[in-house]
């Protein structure tokens, strides 16, 4: 395991105490099945929606839990945690089993989960405050972006339909292929008397939200 992570402590500004869980946070279970980043990954999904949801507490106090859960849900997931990986080039830094995949690109999963990964190994090294800085920093531009507009696809499709035509959107699963560790999914979405529109991702949730996003485009909306 040859990676210089003294680079990547460059990038994101924080010197690790311990090098050792900086190393893990970065290690796929392909690499290690016993020594890989699965459980910070598990621990950085909570301290990353712990930080966003005090943010959005302080920025938006009169918010209804609703409106908070739109905008918590723009700003914690897997899409969002890539965008923040390529800002700092996590993907060259990542350690896996397969000698082959550095030569292609690592699946965006491995990645955004690597990301939540780091999120924990900065918490456990260096604490909250310092972590909530790290986060901010990162996730700032994403406050920035008139986030009290920031609605997801789905439900921006859902409230559409339910003010037209009174009903919910239907989707519906076209198709289940690929190996099981990289499936792909095919949704089709369609509103009363419409035609469908079909999309596909890694999950069916990441893949409704394509097709949400196609029909409002198509829309016009």
């Amino acid at each position: 395991m040859s990676i210089n992570i003294s680079l990547l402590e460059k990038k994101i500004g924080i010197n690790f105490k311990d090098k050792k869980i900086l190393l893990t946070s970065l290690t796929h279970k392909s690499f290690s099945p016993i020594d890989n980043n699965e459980k910070l990954e598990f621990l950085g999904d909570r301290v990353l929606g712990l930080i966003i949801s005090k943010k959005l507490l302080e920025i938006f106090p009169n918010d209804k839990e609703g409106s908070l859960d739109k905008k918590y849900a723009s700003l914690v997931n897997r899409r969002k945690c890539l965008d923040i990986s390529k800002k700092i080039n996590l993907e060259n830094y990542i350690v896996t089993g397969n000698v082959k995949s550095k030569k292609n690109k690592l699946e965006d999963k491995i990645v955004s989960d690597a990301c939540e990964a780091l999120i924990a190994a900065v918490y456990l090294d260096q604490g909250f405050d310092v972590t909530e800085s790290f986060i901010l920093r990162f996730w700032k531009n994403s406050f920035n972006l008139n986030i009290k507009d920031q609605i997801d696809a789905k439900t921006k499709l859902q409230e559409y339909s339910l003010k037209k035509y009174k009903i919910l959107p239907k989707y519906k699963l076209l198709s289940n292929t690929g190996p099981k560790h990289k499936p792909v999914f095919k949704i089709g979405v369609s509103l009363k008397n419409s035609k469908t529109i079909n999309a596909s991702g890694s999950s069916k949730k990441e893949a409704e939200q394509i097709a949400a996003k196609l029909f409002l485009k198509n829309l016009g909306l």
